[in-house]
């Protein structure tokens, strides 16, 4: 069996991250762990389930978000909690208790209710429509937060004074508490008159009732599991994380594990309980080629250590061919500011040459003002270079009725792509004729996306996706840019071929493949 370890957590806490339906994206969802997940799920490779340490309500959308809905898994929380629902139910807010002549009020956000003309709370909603929290007031101060589970049960509540959270009660499904977390200095108490934890339909008291912090209750449920649910021959893929690293190293260290360091992760540690981790796995498993050494030269030792890419190669070429214009996607959320600048100059000028080339921005970042602050820098620059200014205007539906000077208007060149999740970085990408990347932290995802996608990439870190002169260039210099776009975009000879040689590249990054290297791995560890 092969039990994957995600590091699913709200920031630093051991929360999930759902959010309502009407706030933006701030972080993508997808990692290691998700393809990893979705492709054990897809393929008969081996049996295998979710170990899931996160406090989360709504797991059962996070699993259909993702495609894999009918994954097996444990969570840590149920166990704590004595959850046995297994079941999406649904529930309404007309389910619940409100006080006589309750007035509901519907706006965009959520809906408020009023009691006697005061308001008496708002009930949220999350992406698909289920309701997730509701905030009570009284004298329109917020007194409490009660969190809804996606299984039709109050789940967590919130006691608010003078709008601070003072604590919370985690509780069962028949709304009784089970333990209280105070945010003031962190420490766990549990209800002495119902110290149980649930492990496959079995109860086990707690070791005692009050705890320092979450992490040492939540290690105690999670040992007791791994102790009687798990045996010698099964196979831990754990998600390296901040987090949760104190408390694999010390559940780990005897069983057989695999540990997946996914973008920028290895920065993250520096301390010797993890150093006791990395030497003590069977094997590690990391994104790129780049990665290996650093990761060796920080365990001091060489490891069995292999690259596996979480996303996999898909032939779909886009249809950047079809369009009239050239779209050039430029990264801009890691790059410096003096090569930024030479950038937008760069793309300034070769304007003049192509009129059809349009540069596009590309940010993960979620902030709502994000696309007017690229823009006005944009026109900053092209200011003090002497350059036209309405090439990064930004773009509106306003037009006057009789526009006699519309000939005369320069066009828009620069836009920009404001991307969170997957799903829209890939519509993006199939719009997109050649990838510029000058950024120190290449995009992994960008680069996997540009091959299956069969478009050029010039950038200016090596790694095993690009390959120099085949599916695009290497640069040392900003300035270098130039020559790779004329290459690509003047010459379709030139593109094309680029094409056939991405095609053949993904082979190596495409599903089969990464289901070879993830048998070989676990041929290994079961070996050791």
């Amino acid at each position: 069996m092969m039990y994957f370890v995600p590091s699913w957590y709200h920031g630093n806490e051991y929360k999930e991250n759902e959010q309502y339906f009407y706030v933006r994206r701030a972080v993508t969802e997808f990692d290691d762990s998700v393809k990893q997940i979705q492709l054990f799920n897809r393929n008969d490779i081996m049996d295998y389930k979710i170990l899931n340490l996160s406090y989360s309500p709504n797991f059962r959308h996070f699993l259909h978000r993702q495609s894999v809905f009918h994954a097996p898994y444990w969570s840590c929380f149920d166990a704590i909690q004595e959850i046995r629902r297994t079941k999406v139910d649904i529930l309404s807010y007309h389910d619940l208790m409100w006080p006589d002549h309750t007035e509901f009020v519907y706006t965009p956000f959520c809906i408020v209710a009023y009691v006697n003309n005061q308001k008496y709370a708002e009930v949220h909603f999350g992406e698909d429509g289920n309701m997730i929290e509701v905030f009570l007031y009284q004298d329109n101060m917020m007194v409490r937060k009660n969190v809804y589970d996606d299984r039709g049960f109050l789940s967590d509540t919130i006691v608010y004074e003078n709008n601070q959270a003072v604590y919370e009660q985690y509780l069962d499904g028949k709304g009784n508490w089970k333990m209280c977390h105070f945010f003031e200095d962190g420490h766990v108490e549990v209800n002495p008159e119902n110290p149980f934890y649930l492990i496959n339909n079995k109860r086990y008291d707690f070791n005692c009732l009050n705890y320092d912090s979450m992490e040492p209750l939540i290690e105690e449920v999670f040992s007791t599991y791994l102790d009687e649910m798990t045996d010698s021959t099964d196979i831990f893929c754990l998600a390296m994380h901040t987090l949760h690293h104190d408390l694999l190293e010390s559940l780990f260290s005897k069983r057989k594990t695999i540990l997946s360091f996914y973008q920028n992760r290895l920065e993250l540690f520096d301390d010797a309980e993890l150093k006791s981790l990395i030497r003590n796995t069977n094997y590690c498993i990391v994104d790129s080629k780049h990665k290996i050494r650093p990761l060796e030269k920080y365990a001091g030792k060489t490891l069995p250590i292999i690259d596996i890419t979480p996303f996999d190669t898909r032939a779909d070429f886009g249809i950047s061919q079809q369009l009239t214009v050239q779209n050039i996607l430029v990264p801009i959320d890691t790059i410096e500011q003096s090569k930024f600048e030479e950038l937008i100059v760069l793309f300034a000028k070769y304007f003049e040459i192509n009129e059809t080339a349009r540069v596009h921005f590309f940010t993960r970042v979620a902030n709502w003002d994000r696309v007017d602050s690229v823009l006005n820098f944009t026109r900053e620059v092209l200011k003090v270079n002497g350059l036209d200014e309405r090439l990064a205007r930004k773009e509106t539906n306003d037009k006057a009725e009789f526009d006699l000077d519309e000939e005369k208007k320069v066009s828009i060149k620069f836009f920009v792509d404001q991307c969170v999740d997957e799903l829209s970085i890939s519509k993006c990408i199939r719009e997109q004729r050649i990838m510029v990347d000058v950024t120190s932290r290449p995009d992994l995802y960008l680069q996997i996306s540009c091959i299956s996608s069969a478009i050029p990439q010039i950038v200016s870190f090596n790694t095993q996706y690009v390959h120099d002169g085949k599916n695009g260039f290497i640069v040392k210099e900003v300035s270098e840019v130039l020559n790779g776009l004329k290459y690509y975009l003047d010459n379709i000879t030139n593109w094309n071929k680029c094409m056939i040689y991405s095609y053949e590249l993904g082979k190596e990054y495409n599903t089969a493949s990464l289901i070879r290297k993830w048998k070989g791995v676990m041929k290994q560890v079961e070996q050791d």
